[in-house]
């Protein structure tokens, strides 16, 4: 009976042990996910207002929450592909505002199927907080500037798929110790030379 290769013995197990790593990595952050989207959920059906948030440690907490600010000065407008209240697909006209107190702040001002900018000078804005970019943004509720109506943001729309991940990475661990197995198995019935 021939003795097991060392070198890709090791190799093989070392690979399947960071595969399995890996997977239990993704459940990890499947369990940590739900809690965040559970927490989203309840921000989303909350409507006590809170302070618009003005620096990025203060942003996770506030997601989907609602919040009021005044844009005193519109410094740049810009459209990006968005849908209605409605699910129609069009254009979100936002606008990036100068608060009364000076922070930088971006208001997604309501939906339209022009992709041209629309004219808005500033005013008292509320809806909810949702990301954008690195930063975040209000959705607005009741939109502006002659509008129709944003989706509301919903954590649903966010992805959740690291269950698969895990599962993936387990199917991969698998897959390599058969692999292994077939290939040892070949090569002991290979006769002895």
């Amino acid at each position: 009976m021939r003795r097991l290769p060392v070198i890709p013995t090791i190799f093989v197990l070392a690979a399947v042990a960071v595969m399995v790593a890996l997977g239990m990595w993704q459940i990890q952050r499947a369990n940590w996910k739900h809690e965040l989207l559970t927490r989203y959920a309840d921000a989303a059906q909350d409507d006590t207002p809170v302070a618009w948030p003005v620096s990025a440690d203060q942003f996770e907490a506030n997601y989907y929450r609602r919040s009021t600010f005044t844009c005193s000065e519109v410094t740049s407008r810009d459209a990006i592909a968005g849908r209605n209240s409605e699910g129609a697909a069009g254009w979100v006209q936002i606008a990036n505002c100068r608060t009364a107190e000076g922070n930088e702040a971006a208001v997604q001002m309501g939906w339209t199927q022009n992709p041209q900018p629309v004219r808005w000078d500033g005013g008292k804005v509320t809806g909810r907080i949702t990301r954008y970019g690195e930063g975040v943004r209000l959705v607005a509720d009741p939109p502006v500037a002659g509008l129709r109506a944003n989706a509301a943001p919903d954590p649903r729309d966010l992805p959740d798929n690291h269950m698969a991940y895990a599962f993936q990475w387990f199917f991969f661990a698998i897959t390599a110790l058969v692999i292994y197995g077939l290939a040892l198995r070949r090569l002991r019935s290979k006769p002895a030379d």
